[in-house]
């Protein structure tokens, strides 16, 4: 779960306690909302967080949506 919260920080600049807080909500419901950018900036989000949970044999999912 850390691994989730350390990911939020970096990645999204998100302090601990949303990180914390969006962390729940992904243990609990298996999904949840980090933030909301345009396509191209996502699409890099994605890219770096599944690229740097990859490299930690991490199995984190990343992905993007259309709002």
């Amino acid at each position: 779960m850390e691994f989730v919260v350390l990911i939020l920080e970096r990645f999204f600049g998100l302090n601990h306690a949303q990180s914390f807080e969006i962390m729940l909500t992904v243990h609990q419901k298996g999904v949840a909302v980090v933030g909301v950018f345009s396509q191209e900036i996502a699409e890099t989000k994605v890219g770096q967080v599944m690229d740097f949970a990859r490299r930690h044999q991490h199995p984190l999912q990343c992905t993007m949506e259309k709002e």
